[in-house]
């Protein structure tokens, strides 16, 4: 959780109606007790313009994260692990689209909710 806070402070704030590429795109599970421990976050991605959704299961995203422990917290950003290893930060085949996608996916569903 501490990391993707970081990152998330990192990112460049956006303004209203500004039309920025979205710098990552942010997982959160809805089964964290108590929920303030990360009810900070989506604050931080709505000030940041970074999309972001509720999974329903901590185990089910430590998994879809290759590890085997449950997981509060995920940020997903575009060419971050080439970065680390000093290459230049271009997707792996087929990321970028996948990526795309589920960014699109997240912001429709964000569109449709009503408050």
């Amino acid at each position: 959780m501490k990391e993707v806070v970081k990152a998330l402070r990192k990112s460049p704030v956006t303004t209203a109606g500004s039309s920025t590429p979205s710098n990552g795109l942010v997982i959160l599970a809805a089964d964290i007790s108590p929920m303030d421990v990360i009810s900070h976050i989506p604050v931080l991605c709505e000030d940041h313009g970074i999309p972001y959704i509720f999974v329903a299961s901590r185990a089910e995203l430590g998994a879809a994260g290759a590890t085997k422990r449950p997981t509060s917290v995920v940020m997903v950003m575009p060419g971050a692990g080439a970065a680390k290893k000093g290459k230049d930060p271009v997707p792996e085949e087929g990321f970028k689209e996948a990526y795309d996608d589920a960014v699109k996916l997240v912001e429709m569903a964000q569109r449709a909710v009503v408050f």
